[in-house]
């Protein structure tokens, strides 16, 4: 179970196991390189608690000076250390202290109690998995698969779950699986197992004015990015050119200096001949490049640009490789491409700030601000319909038993209920609030969990400045008139950034990540899409609609370079790969 986190952690290795519990670790070392080797005990040969860890504190300077004052003593300058501490000091409530990424679990010998926690916006993974005598758990689930008494089996509902674009809190996928949910703890005594929140969003009136919050924005992202600056390796940004990734690295920029640190080191994605040869649409008017290069020569960035190749796009070792870093299907050539990215960066860095999720906190996306969205009995950004046609080649027989439109109907139900609520908030800010509530709790984990299974399936350690969760508790109760002003998606970001921005920055509207626009990458998946149903053998073939797959097949619009009609031809091949690797077993 431990040698399937090797990608996660390349750098060491480690199991205690004694009497009933029994911890692995595969170590990533960023601070405290010679010190931080996991699982670590507290209390010599006979401990009184035990942790492996993952991810980062970054107070842990704060905690370990109270701590040392409240009589603790220290054998190392890590942050687990003071993790492992802090639970000795304030037991299951240390969580609540604790700013950061991280997902950690602690055998409290003294009590026999297994303690799982996560994170509270869930940037760091963790899954669990029931057994008759205990749990099992991992950072990801192949970790638990690996496990003799595991079998990889899938029902209708962990199939639907894995189609439906909707993160269902707690929801494994895997039958008997299931994930820690954000800002959660999960128990394990002989008693059985107990659930926690020790966080969530609360809803609350905003008393501050424009001016006030714009500053209070600014403090807090400049707060937030200097304490995820600090590491022993490596350290640089991922830089897009769009507002949110310029943001961090121009306050990263800015602090180094103020340091007196060498500059900042920022890398982007692009594609051979995107640039070049960029058609403007609707959901992408300009190509990144020329904006990360703006932003870099601003702030004074050593920037690099990372091309990429259709030929590596569509290469079947690096899909297998993308699969084994997810233990699922994903997001097709927007995992690839991130997998691309990520690898080639790592060869240069260990630790990388990125701008995701500020769409999600701010109101970035489409969605935040059409009509048809917003008005929707269900999420918005499935009213778009950009996912319609993601199952399009998949039979009706499975559709009908998966139906997808109840699953996502439920899903939607399940978080209106628990949306906080204002008294007296008027109806527009009460929809704009909920609409906050299901980014930042059913899309954002989406993005999340893509960006740390395929940073850490290269040993990359990827932090976001915007999901420290004192900014996201302060920015969701903001109101929706401060988040767009002038018809300006997230101005409140903007705002708290303009003296840190070339104008180039500033004025640009939303442009989501990129996606190649090389019309033989959807011509290649079109052949090898062609190539496996060719194949009788191929376990895929049973969940698909042959009319379906030879008009796309075959068809006049097969060379479409359109993003979502390309995506029904990923999705097959994904969902072949992982029925045959992962020796699937359905039980639809």
């Amino acid at each position: 179970m431990t040698d399937t986190m090797t990608c996660r952690g390349p750098d060491a290795y480690g199991v205690w196991a004694e009497g009933h519990a029994a911890l692995g670790h595969r170590r990533l070392a960023v601070i405290d390189i010679d010190g931080g080797r996991q699982p670590m005990t507290a209390g010599g040969d006979d401990p009184a608690a035990v942790l492996t860890f993952s991810g980062e504190v970054y107070n842990y300077r704060e905690l370990r000076s109270e701590l040392a004052a409240r009589g603790h003593h220290f054998r190392t300058s890590s942050d687990t250390e003071v993790v492992l501490r802090s639970y000795l000091e304030w037991g299951e409530d240390c969580v609540s202290r604790l700013n950061g990424m991280f997902a950690f679990a602690v055998w409290d010998k003294q009590r026999e109690t297994l303690v799982l926690v996560r994170d509270r916006l869930g940037v760091k993974p963790l899954f669990y998995f029931p057994t008759p005598h205990g749990v099992l758990f991992g950072s990801e689930p192949k970790a638990i698969l690996a496990h003799p008494s595991v079998e990889a089996e899938v029902d209708a509902e962990g199939f639907a779950e894995l189609l439906a674009m909707v993160k269902t809190p707690e929801h494994g996928i895997f039958r008997g699986m299931y994930e820690v949910r954000p800002g959660s703890l999960v128990r394990v005594r002989r008693s059985g197992i107990v659930k926690r929140r020790y966080w969530s969003l609360e809803a609350r009136e905003h008393a501050d004015d424009l001016d006030a919050t714009v500053g209070t924005v600014r403090d807090l992202l400049e707060d937030t990015v200097s304490r995820q600056l600090v590491a022993d390796v490596p350290l640089c940004t991922l830089l897009s050119g769009g507002l949110d990734s310029s943001v961090v690295t121009a306050l990263a920029a800015r602090e180094l200096a103020e340091r007196g640190s060498e500059p900042i080191r920022s890398f982007s994605v692009d594609f051979a001949g995107y640039t070049e040869n960029f058609t403007a649409s609707a959901m992408r008017e300009t190509p990144d490049t020329p904006f990360a290069y703006d932003l870099a020569a601003h702030v004074g960035a050593k920037h690099e640009n990372i091309v990429l190749t259709t030929d590596r796009l569509t290469d079947p070792e690096v899909r297998d490789a993308v699969l084994r870093a997810r233990d699922m299907p994903g997001m097709g050539d927007m995992d690839t491409s991130l997998y691309l990215l990520f690898s080639a960066l790592r060869e240069q860095s260990t630790v990388a700030l990125s701008g995701e999720s500020a769409d999600e906190i701010f109101g970035g996306y489409r969605w935040f601000y059409y009509d048809e969205c917003l008005n929707a009995d269900t999420f918005p950004w499935l009213a778009i319909g950009y996912q319609s046609r993601k199952t399009e080649l998949l039979n009706g027989g499975l559709l009908a038993t998966l139906d997808l439109p109840a699953h996502r109907a439920d899903s939607y139900r399940d978080a209106l209920t628990e949306m906080p609520d204002v008294p007296g908030e008027d109806a527009h800010e009460r929809r704009m609030r909920v609409i906050a509530y299901l980014a930042i709790t059913r899309y954002m984990p989406i993005l999340l969990d893509r960006k740390d299974r395929m940073s850490m399936a290269t040993g990359l350690e990827v932090r976001v400045p915007f999901c420290d969760h004192r900014l996201v508790d302060y920015v969701f109760n903001a109101p929706w008139s401060m988040k767009r002003r002038f018809d300006r998606e997230k101005s409140l970001l903007r705002d708290a950034a303009q003296d840190l921005l070339p104008r180039s920055i500033i004025e640009r509207k939303k442009v989501p990540y990129p996606a190649t626009q090389d019309s033989t990458y959807t011509e290649t998946l079109r052949k090898q899409v062609a190539d496996l149903y060719a194949d009788h053998n191929a376990p895929v073939r049973a969940l698909l609609d042959e009319q379906a797959v030879r008009q796309v097949v075959d068809g006049p619009h097969a060379a479409s370079n359109d993003e979502n009609a390309r995506a029904g031809l990923e999705l097959v091949l994904q969902l072949d790969n992982w029925l045959s690797r992962y020796d699937i077993r359905l039980r639809l």
